[in-house]
């Protein structure tokens, strides 16, 4: 006997998609907007300072407005209903949209870096005051695209991609600043390429961890939230459950888990008890989507994920 949730946890996923859209799709166009008009005018006068760090923070900036644009379209994507196709929907989109904004980001990284280093044996002159001008804008429209993303970014992998873009951004905003006002009074301007590389290191460090998420969600590995041995103790407690088999947690999402498992119950408990357990799953666990399969233990039921690993272990 099986009970499926499928089409009841649907509309949850469809609602709760749907107010990521109406959330953060007035933050995504904002942010867009605000970043695009910089990109034009922080590459145009990093040209005419002859500044390294603004012309690469520009560059830097482009691949933000890119990734951005691709968080919106996950997101979008995530929204659709689910079809005979695909059975969830597009929910996935949101996972590959992280892990391709996490890739962007450090390619991004790697221009910056070889540019810079290129500029160390002979650094060239540069208009200190007018990086710092340029940047200090920069600073005020990266935290303003921030703020827009940051209460989404805890609880959806998708929007604090595009959180930590924004505060990447405005990180590296700031040192160039500080690079701009350190070379006006001392004529350093080996600091714009060194500043450039710090920068690099600091967004590299803060972009590693949003790249290992997405990869183990792309690879169907349990969300880091969700304590696998917590589910399994929960399950076993339950009335009249005599043993689990085939436990298995994966992200629907960024923001979506789902879970299957078989519950041998020799006497069935009723859609009732099925249900409530269904919630309880989502209220404690933050699962959203459960397939409960009831079996009453009289023959043996063997995965066939396992069949194949133990085969070929032998």
């Amino acid at each position: 006997m099986s009970h499926n949730h499928l089409h009841d946890h649907d509309h949850d996923h469809a609602g709760h998609a749907h107010s990521n859209i109406d959330n953060h799709g007035k933050a995504f166009g904002i942010a867009i907007v605000l970043n695009m008009a910089f990109v034009v005018i922080e590459f145009a006068y990093g040209f005419l300072a002859n500044s390294t760090a603004l012309m690469a923070d520009a560059g830097h900036n482009l691949s933000d407005v890119l990734g951005l644009l691709l968080a919106w379209g996950a997101s979008i994507l995530a929204s659709k209903p689910s079809s005979e196709r695909y059975s969830y929907g597009l929910r996935s989109a949101s996972i590959l949209s992280a892990l391709a904004n996490a890739i962007l980001l450090l390619v991004a990284c790697g221009a910056i870096a070889w540019e810079a280093i290129q500029r160390f044996s002979v650094p060239p002159i540069v208009a200190g005051q007018t990086v710092t001008l340029v940047a200090s804008v920069g600073i005020v429209i990266n935290v303003l695209s921030a703020w827009l993303f940051v209460k989404g970014s805890k609880g959806d992998l998708n929007i604090r991609g595009a959180y930590l873009h924004m505060a990447a951004d405005a990180a590296v905003s700031l040192g160039v600043v500080i690079a701009g006002v350190a070379m006006i009074f001392t004529d350093w301007y080996w600091l714009d390429p060194a500043m450039s590389l710090f920068i690099v290191a600091v967004i590299v460090i803060g972009t590693w961890g949003l790249l290992r998420e997405s990869i183990q969600l792309a690879l169907n590995a349990v969300p880091a939230h969700i304590d696998v041995s917590a589910v399994e103790n929960h399950l076993r407690r339950c009335p009249g459950v005599k043993d689990i088999h085939d436990l298995h947690i994966w992200g629907m999402s960024t923001t979506e888990s789902a879970l299957t498992v078989h519950l041998v119950i020799p006497a069935y408990p009723g859609d009732a008890f099925l249900d409530d357990l269904a919630q309880t799953l989502k209220e404690l666990f933050s699962i959203q989507h459960s397939t409960l399969q009831v079996e009453q233990g009289t023959t043996e039921h063997t995965c066939a994920l396992h069949s194949i690993a133990t085969t070929a272990h032998d």
